[in-house]
């Protein structure tokens, strides 16, 4: 079976471009500039309404850390209720304690709240204390999958702790390594780890396409986009 390849898009039309160029899944987002945040009602129901392929919004209230109040909590809750009606496959999130551990009791409220879809736990594992007992916790609050870097900013800086993870893991849930990840070093990271699936957000940044810009604003008016081509190329080499 041939490794899956999730794109990370941050607009309707880059998750379309994706889908086009071959993506096997989407993680949805917005606001690129803080990692990643939930995309509005507006962004979810038009994407939804244009595409069967497996599309999962990120549920995260802000950009910063992975610790959230009460009332951000609430808010994810609200979020998560309205992906699963708008019935999108699934969703990804991720909650910490202050002590780096990861939070459980949530998390487990959230995955439950969010039955049918299939949840996946993201980059905040990268910021736990302990990832191997941080593996066990996430799989017993019923995640599917864990989206990683090793702990470090690019996964093929991490491929040993990156094969750690996938044997202990086992059948229970998918090591999904990403960030950093290209064509020119895809191969590698899949071949190390045995790996299954892969994630990368192929970034391209887009020109504005105004015809009039007020020079004297100074301003850079390029969008976070996806770059094709790239997609096409990792998946080529998948």
């Amino acid at each position: 079976m041939s490794t899956k390849l999730e794109i990370a898009v941050f607009s309707v039309e880059a998750a379309l471009e994706a889908i086009k160029a071959g993506a096997h899944r989407i993680e949805f987002c917005e606001n690129p500039l803080e990692g990643g945040t939930t995309p509005s009602f507006g962004s979810l129901a038009t994407l939804i309404a244009l595409t069967s392929k497996a599309i999962f919004p990120i549920i995260r209230p802000r950009g910063g850390d992975f610790f959230y109040t009460e009332y951000e909590f609430n808010s994810m809750r609200s979020d998560i209720l309205m992906a699963r009606k708008l019935n999108y496959p699934g969703i990804v999130l991720g909650l910490l304690n202050a002590d780096g551990t990861i939070d459980t009791a949530r998390t487990k409220r959230l995955v439950d709240l969010a039955s049918p879809m299939e949840v996946t736990f993201h980059r905040a594992f990268d910021r736990c204390k302990d990832p191997f007992k941080a593996l066990e916790d996430i799989i017993a609050t019923g995640c599917k999958r864990i989206l990683t870097s090793g702990q470090v900013p690019n996964a093929a800086d991490a491929l040993p702790l990156l094969k750690k993870l996938i044997e202990q893991a086992g059948d229970r849930i998918i090591i999904m390594p990403g960030s950093g990840v290209r064509s020119n070093n895809i191969k590698e990271i899949i071949t190390a780890t045995g790996a299954k699936e892969i994630h990368s957000s192929a970034r391209k940044m887009q020109v504005s396409q105004m015809q009039y810009t007020k020079d004297s604003m100074q301003e850079n008016l390029q969008a976070t986009g996806v770059d094709t081509e790239e997609i096409k190329k990792m998946l080529s080499v998948l």
